[in-house]
């Protein structure tokens, strides 16, 4: 007999299937280094007047100590009669055996002058008071117009007569003017004209007086104004 020799065949493994060891190694990731934070001081504010805050800083303190001290004066009771206060006072005890030795020196001390103002309100002697006289009113007298009464106005600057009054008095031609006035309820006005060296009679006496012609209506019972240059006049 031959003989016989046995073989295993066996499949060449692929190169695919084949995997390399694996070796778990540790890899040190760089971290970022992170920048150191640096914190700023907020800046104060510089007061304008420092003084100023520490004077009141001290006030507050000397406001609290005196309000401390009331408390504390409060509570204190003294039970001292006044020949024990004057023994502890020895430079106030002469002054007061002069002024008990000589008591009319101590009536004159004890009197008090007053003037003219004092004496009137102590003894009630004080003017009464009267009432309000109403609108200050001037009687005035032109040549054919009697009887006729005028508000004497310290606001007014001008002399001021209706057209209707000077065309009853017949006066003499009128001058021109350019002024414009703003009567009470802000309303603006041209006059008509400006009248001038107008006599006015006023009692026993003329003044002559500059008048400015408005055409309105006017109070039939005070138809004239005389503002201050008539009154400084008069």
């Amino acid at each position: 007999q031959e003989p016989v020799e046995v073989t295993t065949d066996t499949e060449p493994q692929n190169s695919d299937d084949i995997h390399p060891p694996t070796i778990q190694a540790e890899v040190q990731i760089d971290k970022p280094t992170e920048e150191p934070v640096v914190v700023i001081p907020k800046a104060k504010p510089n007061l304008p007047y420092p003084s100023r805050l520490q004077k009141e800083k001290l006030r507050e303190k000397d406001d609290i100590l005196a309000a401390k001290f009331m408390e504390i004066f409060r509570d204190l009771h003294f039970e001292l009669s006044f020949a024990d206060a004057l023994i502890h006072m020895p430079k106030f005890g002469p002054m007061f055996k002069k002024l008990l030795n000589n008591k009319d020196k101590l009536i004159e001390l004890t009197k008090m002058p007053l003037n003219e103002n004092c004496s009137d309100v102590v003894l009630k002697k004080l003017p009464e008071k009267l009432g309000d006289p109403g609108r200050f009113l001037i009687s005035c007298d032109f040549t054919g117009f009697d009887n006729c009464l005028a508000l004497a106005d310290l606001g007014a600057s001008i002399n001021l007569m209706p057209l209707s009054i000077w065309k009853k008095l017949r006066l003499p031609t009128l001058n021109d003017t350019k002024m414009v006035l703003e009567l009470a309820d802000r309303t603006i006005s041209k006059p008509t004209g400006m009248a001038e060296n107008v006599f006015v009679k006023v009692g026993k006496f003329y003044f002559p007086a500059d008048f400015v012609i408005l055409d309105f209506v006017a109070d039939p019972r005070v138809p004239l104004i005389l503002g201050r240059p008539f009154l400084s006049t008069a």
